[in-house]
């Protein structure tokens, strides 16, 4: 059809359509913000809140202590693991350093070393005990971090148990939120799309195609991308079952207007070729000719043939001869483009010369 438009006409179009585009935009971002803020209507609820009132809190503090109290003996851990290993070099180092004398002592067997040898024993006892005893503080503190690790386990057991026993009741609730939030967005989008409906069947064409068509952009994104993605699934069904309903009467609306549209065409086919072609939307029949479709039954037609005057389908005139210089030209132009004469004014001629 922008074939047959004029230059300044095909601009118009182009500005209103930008128009519908720009209406649409502004429209579904409003939407959007009212969808969004739809949950801000139900009051958030966690896991916590099915949960006991008061081995909750007990249960949660009890970890807390149990985490600093395993921190902290894993602080004095590394501490007295760190003291361990420096009385067992100690006690390394001085055993070397004792048995190199003594090496040396059996060489030379000097008696008045033996009193040395009764020293450096005693010191060598002490370095052992020193090791001994660092030994039972890294077990002690072995021991206090097992014990802290062991009453959080049982902890986080007993508060896992309390989450399992309420995670039904939680999941229940958020189903059932989730289903109240759809209804939400569905009260708001339904009727949209009925009114783009209406408005698509009843305005589509009229003067303001621009807002009608804006506003049908609007409640299709709103239905099919603000609604469709939040259905419940329960296990896919819910989904399923709308997509068949939404095909069942998407189909059921085509099949009627295919037959509304043949039993139409039936109607116009069975008039007079000349009403047909009077009565014919101009700019729609150009459009038509120039795919090389019959205006009037929309059947393909070869048009470049230069003999084809006529719908082989339904009979109707595609090409005449203009009533003064006789050139072939198109049935639907309202001038020849060979000499300019009025179409309408040779054929209101002829009529008076008939009469």
């Amino acid at each position: 059809m922008s074939k047959t438009l004029r230059l300044s006409e095909k601009w118009f179009h182009r500005g209103l359509w930008l128009v519908a585009f720009l209406f649409a935009w502004f429209l579904t971002g409003l939407g959007s913000t009212i969808v969004g803020d739809l949950p801000r209507v139900e009051q958030t609820r966690s896991l916590e809140d099915f949960m006991d009132p008061a081995r909750t809190p007990a249960l949660k503090a009890t970890i807390q202590a149990a985490e600093r109290s395993a921190e902290a003996a894993q602080a004095e851990l590394d501490q007295a693991q760190l003291k361990l290993q420096t009385a067992r070099a100690d006690n390394r180092a001085a055993r070397e350093t004792f048995d190199n004398w003594l090496a040396t002592r059996s060489v030379t067997q000097r008696s008045e070393q033996d009193d040395e040898v009764l020293k450096r024993t005693r010191e060598l006892d002490g370095l052992r005990q020193a090791e001994r005893t660092a030994f039972s503080a890294v077990e002690l503190q072995q021991q206090a971090a097992l014990n802290a690790r062991q009453a959080q386990d049982r902890a986080q057991a007993e508060l896992q148990s309390l989450q399992n026993e309420a995670r039904g009741a939680f999941v229940q609730a958020q189903r059932a939120q989730e289903l109240r939030v759809f209804g939400y967005r569905l009260a708001l989008t339904l009727p949209l799309l009925v009114l783009a409906g209406y408005l698509f069947k009843k305005h589509r064409n009229g003067a303001s195609w621009p807002f009608v068509w804006g506003f049908i952009f609007f409640a299709l994104f709103a239905f099919f991308v603000e609604l469709v993605p939040y259905l419940p699934s329960y296990g896919g069904y819910v989904r399923y079952i709308v997509g068949i309903v939404l095909t069942v009467i998407g189909g059921r609306y085509a099949i009627q207007a295919l037959q509304r549209y043949l039993e139409r065409q039936k109607i116009a086919e069975a008039q007079p070729a000349q009403t047909r072609q009077r009565e014919m939307d101009y700019d729609q029949a150009q459009a038509r000719m120039t795919k090389n479709i019959c205006p009037g039954c929309e059947r393909t037609v070869d048009m470049k043939d230069g003999k084809t005057d006529f719908c082989p389908h339904c009979g109707l005139c595609l090409f005449d001869h203009c009533g003064h210089c006789s050139t072939r030209k198109n049935a639907f132009a309202r001038y020849c483009f060979a000499c300019g004469t009025s179409a309408k004014a040779v054929a209101t001629v002829a009529q008076a010369k008939a009469e």
